[in-house]
């Protein structure tokens, strides 16, 4: 969707260390952009006595151990020096990633040494075992931050095992043309009118505040109906709170399963997500525009409070969340009845299958 994303946060004095030895940075220095931390990549792969032969055009490719490694990663180039996320670089190159929150470093260990306090989340997964197949459920935050990282050794372990990832839809592929005309096509008028004529006075007053406070004219988004001003909004405030897609627990996964060259299989569509909000009746677009400009500028613990219930693994707080949906039936039955009977019967279809398959689904 489009939103207006906050520009790359500057240095915050973090820093990397190998194996309890700090990387000395002669040219750049890690960053954090929106939430995962960026690293100057021909130094730090250096530290880590692994040799960078090419990066370019996204792909990375490396010599870990005698043996030359490719994967897949966001590139960014600053003053010259090209950076990438540590903790894919790390996990693809044999590295535990942990993130130590009170001195703000990153702490690189190599697998079977055990040098650092284990660190990172617990998550929900569920396995379900039928005619010889195995579906791993794995509950996945979409936003997230490097202190998720790393995830269980039991879901490493799941992943490893199986033959197939499925997710609701493959975010890698990132927002293609095909999918910005599906955004405009469903998202925008046609008919003359702007998003002022369709909401109250009072949301839209409150919207062309909002806008202002962030740089934007106010009727910068008048073109847009309100579930994609809504979820533009919802975007900018995660974002501005340290949560990006870019660390989300679908992605990680994602990532790897393209490095191992693994079958990426859809539950879902970008056409039945978007469909799916643009079905949703005029009032309860605007009362869950209203409601995110409302708490905009408060420091709403929400979002904070998803990500400690998701790493702590706590249940009896994910049943109460999810009962919370409840209070609006209209919403309850499109975002959770409804959907979930669609993945489930596709899920249902794998572990009838005779084909003996192991999935892991995010």
């Amino acid at each position: 969707l489009a939103s207006a994303a906050p520009a790359m946060a500057a240095p915050q004095g973090t820093s990397v260390k190998v194996n309890d030895q700090a990387v000395e940075y002669t040219v750049g220095a890690p960053i954090n952009n929106k939430g995962t931390t960026l690293v100057p990549l021909r130094s730090t792969l250096e530290a880590m006595d692994v040799k960078l032969t090419n990066a370019a055009d996204d792909t990375i490719t490396a010599v870990v151990d005698g043996k030359t490694i490719t994967l897949k990663s966001k590139l960014t180039r600053i003053n010259g020096v090209t950076y990438a996320p540590i903790r894919i670089v790390g996990d693809a190159t044999g590295y535990e990633v942990n993130w130590d929150a009170k001195t703000r470093t990153v702490l690189l260990v190599s697998k079977g040494t055990e040098t650092a306090a284990k660190t990172g989340s617990r998550g929900f997964m569920w396995e379900v075992e039928s005619n010889g197949n195995t579906v791993y459920l794995v509950g996945s935050m979409h936003i997230a931050d490097d202190s998720f990282y790393p995830l269980p050794e039991e879901f490493e372990e799941a992943f490893a095992e199986s033959d197939f990832l499925g997710v609701e839809v493959d975010v890698s592929k990132g927002a293609d043309e095909a999918q910005q005309r599906l955004v405009l096509d469903l998202g925008t008028y046609k008919d003359g009118t702007t998003l002022k004529d369709h909401v109250s006075s009072e949301t839209y007053t409150k919207l062309g505040d909002v806008l202002k406070k962030n740089g934007l004219e106010p009727n910068a988004l008048d073109a847009f109906k309100p579930w994609v001003v809504e979820s533009t909004l919802a975007s900018l405030k995660a974002a501005t709170a340290g949560y990006e897609a870019s660390a989300g627990v679908d992605l990680y996964f994602i990532q790897k399963a393209i490095e191992r060259k693994l079958p990426v299989i859809e539950l879902e569509s970008y056409e039945s997500q978007l469909g799916m909000f643009n079905d949703f009746s005029k009032e309860l677009q605007e009362e869950t525009l209203s409601a995110t400009l409302d708490n905009f500028d408060v420091l709403d613990s929400s979002v904070d409070q998803m990500a400690e219930m998701w790493k702590t693994g706590n249940d009896e707080q994910l049943l109460d969340f999810t009962n919370n949906f409840s209070d609006n039936e209209e919403y309850n039955k499109a975002m959770l009845i409804d959907r979930n009977i669609g993945m489930v019967d596709k899920i249902d279809g794998y572990l009838k299958s005779d084909k003996k398959e192991e999935y892991f689904i995010v």
